[in-house]
């Protein structure tokens, strides 16, 4: 059922994880009251998308800037005159990996991760290509007491090695891609965080970790940081916390990094993909 806003139609999945907007052109800067209503949206569903939305790049940049400053974006390189925009770019003829082909939430191994990313898509192939999502809000909910108590003073361990280290992913990688890594030492650097972070806007509790960038859990040899952790990762990717999400040409969506996990499906080998990425800035999770 359609939410209830005064200029904006926003309509949610059945499971209220993720929802469509409509009634609103993001080529023109936003009412701040309807600013306010999207922000309300998204608070409220996590992932929003709005179809139909066919952006120059002046204008991706223009609306992300309505959320917040951009985020930084390692690791891969920008769009050329573009510092703050990436291009994912998969070609018809490529081999190499789906990018972002691994739950993960953008960039959690920075000391202040970005708070929304938003990914617009101006190819999509005709099968294939959709984004995973995943509830990291109701897989806390669902934990019992006795879990929620063990975990929730307990830092985790997050850092780009496994996938942009000298030994990571892309450093073994021997099929060639478009997207251009940078695989650098300064991956293997490392930073901490709750493994149960409060969301700042909404208040709720979220679990904060992901199978590609978090690597332990302080004061925990590896063994036991890591049963804890892959009981987390299989829980929080369960079918019941997923949002599959279908693209269409010129959709935008927009996700919550605190509360949120998301997969880059596959299966369009022999298609193009190309969509347009930017990030905005977040605050140290607590």
């Amino acid at each position: 059922m359609a939410g209830d806003y005064e200029t904006i139609v926003v309509t949610p999945q059945e499971s209220g994880f993720g929802a469509g907007v409509a009634g609103l052109d993001l080529r023109r800067p936003l009412d701040p009251a309807v600013l306010a209503q999207v922000r309300e949206a998204w608070t409220r569903h996590s992932v929003l998308y709005f179809p139909d939305q066919p952006l120059s790049l002046d204008e991706l940049e223009q609306f992300t800037l309505q959320l917040g400053p951009f985020g930084v974006d390692p690791f891969i390189k920008p769009m050329p005159g573009r510092p703050n925009v990436l291009e994912l770019r998969r070609e018809p003829d490529e081999k190499a990996t789906n990018f972002g082909a691994g739950w993960h939430s953008d960039w959690s191994f920075q000391a202040e991760p970005p708070a929304a990313t938003l990914l617009h898509a101006k190819v999509v192939p005709p099968v294939g290509g959709d984004t995973l999502y995943a509830d990291a809000y109701r897989a806390w909910d669902d934990l019992s007491e006795a879990m929620k108590t063990m975990l929730s003073p307990l830092r985790a361990v997050h850092s780009a090695r496994q996938a942009y280290g000298p030994n990571g992913v892309f450093a073994r990688e021997t099929e060639a891609r478009t997207l251009q890594i940078i695989v650098s030492e300064a991956a293997e650097a490392t930073v901490s965080h709750p493994l149960i972070v409060t969301h700042p806007v909404s208040g709720r509790k979220a679990i904060f970790a992901s199978p590609v960038y978090t690597v332990g859990i302080e004061g925990m040899t590896r063994e036991e940081g890591m049963a804890i952790l892959r009981f987390l990762f299989e829980h929080m990717t369960r079918e019941d916390y997923v949002y599959r999400h279908r693209w269409a040409p010129q959709m935008l969506t927009l996700w919550d990094n605190c509360c949120t996990l998301h997969f880059a499906d596959g299966g369009y080998d022999g298609h193009l993909r190309v969509m347009h990425r930017t990030t905005v800035a977040g605050e140290r999770p607590r």
